[in-house]
């Protein structure tokens, strides 16, 4: 098993968190840089400083680029991704709040190959639900599950919507997971064809800005 990590608190505000992932940057599958809900309208130094560390210990970097759910301009999305690229020399995008049904299909279809021509190597695509079939063929990771652990356990199961995927193309991000039961989410993750995940203690507004526990469970339990 292994991590995607989108830290999304800003280096200058909690330089400790940022230290422990660049140590910990052999255990992940990417980490996700998030300056400004974007790139934002210039480079940021803390930013450029960690991407530099983190590329040094091995890490894979993804510039994070909303969607919109389709609502966003292919061009703006483009050009989000170009700045990530220009200003912390990222892998590829991650990209947020993308559609989910057939109807968005298409469309999302010719924004990741308009990213590939652009230069993007490793595109992930995150609806956070179970997509139709063909996202998770267009793009090299799926996040097919993003929310909170109490609907994780209770509501959520493999897909049964779509083919099985190799674990390495599915990603579960579940929040609000009891610090004790974090090494069940990894295995949860696993059993249910996830071969990256990230299971964090926190909640709602910004889970995403602790990841200590993650980086610990996966000391043990290993990598995909």
């Amino acid at each position: 098993m292994s991590l995607l990590i989108p830290l999304y608190v800003h280096p200058a505000e909690d330089p400790g968190a940022w230290h422990r992932l660049i140590t910990a940057a052999d255990r992940t599958h990417a980490v996700v840089l998030n300056p400004a809900n974007g790139p934002g309208t210039g480079p940021d130094q803390a930013f450029t400083a960690v991407a530099d560390a983190l590329r040094t210990a091995g890490a894979r970097l993804l510039g994070y680029v909303d969607t919109d759910y389709g609502a966003r301009a292919p061009s703006a999305v483009t050009a989000d991704a170009r700045r990530h690229q220009e200003w912390y020399a990222v892998d590829g995008c991650f990209l947020d709040r993308v559609t989910a049904g057939p109807e968005g299909l298409p469309g999302c279809r010719r924004l990741v190959r308009s990213l590939r021509r652009a230069g993007a190597r490793t595109v992930v695509l995150n609806p956070g639900v179970d997509p139709a079939p063909g996202y998770v063929r267009l793009a090299d990771l799926t996040v097919t599950f993003e929310g909170h652990w109490s609907t994780y356990v209770a509501a959520f199961s493999r897909s049964v919507r779509a083919k099985p995927h190799p674990p390495e193309r599915i990603c579960h991000l579940v929040y609000g997971v009891p610090g004790a039961l974090v090494p069940l989410a990894v295995r949860t993750a696993q059993d249910r064809g996830a071969g990256v995940c990230c299971p964090v203690t926190g909640g709602l507004p910004n889970p995403w800005a602790e990841l200590t526990p993650a980086l610990t469970v996966t000391e043990t339990e290993g990598r995909a």
